[in-house]
């Protein structure tokens, strides 16, 4: 029998406003420490009793990681700037319906809706993608500041720039798609290509080009608008500009499906999208575009408004589109660029050399040369084939798919690297 001590005890521990809000909250992330620092310091600040755990991966390992855990034992919440990762989890049935959220945040911006119309996942915050450059770098080596995807192609950028691999980032495939999208699938992967042959490297993270620019090890690269941002409004020599051909998507946030604290998660999720939550967006070195509009009356002058017309987006991306071709175009982009670099860059080279040996002299030898460094492997009209988009959606654990996978991937890359070295014999011999 309880003393009436206890029994004190015990009723004003269940008056608490926090005593049944306690739970290890997980949260699956591809986004920067200086962001998730911020969030876990201002939740755990409003519940006491909750502990925030950040798993910080890129967006194509945490999808991964989600699948690989048993229902009952996944993470709570799943955060990133991909809203095609988000199809694919929840085409895999792994994400939980929380509705429609925050009535102020408006239900589109632009033609594209924040909120998934399904109820599995929402818009936390707006990304556009652009081109992060040092102004430092680009005054010493006498190069012209970029306004669009376009102008990256020129060789006066041989060298100078950066990128990281769809495959290694969520936002680096938006950032591809959205020019593929935007230019239309030849002439999306024709400035690609050129941009990437120009590029000093492939990185592995996608921080790694934000990171390489701010520091000056590259002079500009192709980044989500925070990384560029941030780095500005933190006093970085660097700046930021939106190509015409550029979209503005939500980075979204979802509850997964079969976690250990659904609870747990539907609280991190409605804290972020509390006015507290999106106000920490505009932390310099954050540096976010909020989804709720009354927060932009507190942000710094000129800072991006998507929903004041400050950002001109010409892209309306077709996330159906982006998820469908996924992971051909990450393949692609790996067979074509990631693992064939130096022979990309190599044949770039040689096209160069080649024209200014010829002083604008017009060579077939050289157009051709030209034509097999930027055409990719793969047409559009290939790319949308249902049995290959279906041969790229198989599990790893069909083995037949899996070998006739590989055994497309290598013929992809095959046919690159003799694109690359025919196109190297032909520019050295162009006349």
């Amino acid at each position: 029998m309880k003393t009436p001590v206890a029994r004190a005890l015990a009723l004003a521990f269940a008056c608490l406003p926090f005593a049944v809000l306690a739970d290890t909250v997980t949260v699956v992330t591809s986004f920067p420490k200086e962001l998730t620092a911020a969030y876990k310091k201002a939740y755990e600040a409003k519940y006491p009793n909750d502990k925030l755990e950040i798993l910080n991966k890129n967006t194509a390992a945490g999808i991964a990681y989600v699948r690989e855990q048993a229902a009952g034992s996944r993470p709570e919440v799943f955060w990133a700037s991909a809203p095609d990762a988000f199809e694919v989890l929840s085409g895999a049935k792994l994400l939980q319906k929380i509705g429609p959220g925050n009535p102020a945040i408006p239900a589109k911006v632009g033609n594209y809706p924040v909120n998934d119309p399904e109820g599995f996942y929402r818009g936390q915050a707006l990304a556009g993608y652009g081109l992060m450059w040092n102004t430092r770098y680009l005054k010493a080596n006498n190069l012209p500041e970029p306004k669009e995807w376009a102008d990256l192609v020129k060789p006066a950028y041989f060298g100078h720039l950066a990128i990281s691999s769809p495959s290694r980032s969520g936002t680096t495939h938006l950032t591809v798609e959205t020019i593929l999208q935007g230019e239309g699938w030849n002439t999306g992967w024709e400035h690609l290509l050129a941009i990437c042959a120009n590029s000093a490297a492939i990185t592995e993270r996608s921080f790694g080009v934000p990171d390489g620019v701010s520091n000056g090890q590259f002079g500009i690269g192709l980044v989500i608008d925070f990384f560029g941002l941030a780095a500005k409004n933190s006093g970085m020599p660097v700046e930021f500009v939106y190509p015409s051909q550029t979209a503005i998507v939500p980075a979204n946030i979802a509850l997964i499906d079969g976690a250990k604290s659904s609870e747990g998660g539907k609280r991190f999720i409605e804290f972020t999208l509390s006015e507290e939550g999106q106000t920490l967006l505009l932390d310099p070195k954050i540096s976010r575009l909020p989804v709720l509009p009354s927060i932009y009356a507190k942000a710094p002058a000129g800072y991006p408004n998507p929903f004041g017309g400050s950002i001109q987006a010409k892209v309306n991306f077709d996330s159906t589109l982006s998820e469908s071709r996924y992971y051909v175009v990450v393949s692609l982009f790996d067979q074509m660029v990631t693992f064939r670099h130096k022979e990309l860059a190599a044949a770039m080279k040689a096209v160069i050399e080649a024209d200014k040996r010829l002083a604008g002299r017009k060579s077939a030898q050289l157009d051709e040369a030209r034509k097999l460094v930027l055409t990719p492997v793969v047409d559009e009209k290939m790319a949308a084939d249902k049995q290959l988009l279906a041969l790229f959606k198989a599990k790893k654990t069909d083995v037949d798919a899996s070998k006739a996978k590989a055994k497309v991937e290598e013929e992809w890359a095959t046919k690159a690297k003799a694109n690359y070295a025919k196109a190297i014999e032909l520019a050295n011999g162009a006349k």
